[in-house]
């Protein structure tokens, strides 16, 4: 059975690989400053996507090799 996670979970699971970063950056780790991070990560996660326009919108085709 697989278990979707919330969004508590995905906060802790962001919190800890911040903290786990912070430690291996040698930078002096706190609870807060782990979720804070998390926090940051969860509202980039959920921001709507710039949609692109104009040339830089377009697509480049390529010919398959056969």
């Amino acid at each position: 059975m697989v278990r979707q996670m919330n969004e508590n979970d995905l906060r802790d699971c962001f919190a800890m690989f911040a903290m786990t970063r912070m430690n291996w950056l040698n930078v002096e780790v706190d609870a807060e400053s782990c979720y804070k991070a998390a926090d940051a990560m969860l509202e980039a996660r959920n921001k709507e996507p710039v949609q692109e326009v104009g040339i830089v919108a377009a697509k480049t085709r390529r010919k398959k090799n056969d």
